[in-house]
């Protein structure tokens, strides 16, 4: 038993090395939820970086199609049925990898998150 220097409890003495030995477990047990929370905010990064880019990608079409139609003449119907396949191509292509990337962001999150345990 430890000599009591201030007038302290003595059985609080003795604690001291068993609340410094739960407070190191504890911070132990703190750090992988908050690595945990930091793959899930990566994760949210990415699908928020995928959503930026098929807006983007909307916003382009939409311009385009507004080229298609801003002629000083009218365009003839074969013109304007070419212009917008194409768009409708351009958006199929965005959609389509916008799934891909939704599909794999789960496969990365739960990589991660293994990555932690």
């Amino acid at each position: 038993m430890k000599t009591n220097p201030f007038g302290i409890d003595p059985g609080m003495m003795n604690a001291n090395p068993m609340l410094a030995w739960w407070q190191e477990q504890w911070m132990k047990g703190a750090n992988p939820m908050a690595k945990m929370q930091a793959a899930w905010m990566e994760s949210l990064a990415e699908a928020m970086e995928f959503e930026a880019q098929f807006l983007k990608t909307v916003a382009e079409t939409g311009q385009q199609m507004t080229q298609c139609f801003n002629h000083e003449k009218p365009a003839t119907s074969d013109e304007v049925h070419a212009c917008y396949q194409n768009l409708v191509k351009q958006m199929t292509d965005a959609q389509h990898k916008r799934m891909e990337q939704a599909t794999q962001l789960s496969h990365d999150f739960r990589k991660r998150l293994w990555e932690e345990i």
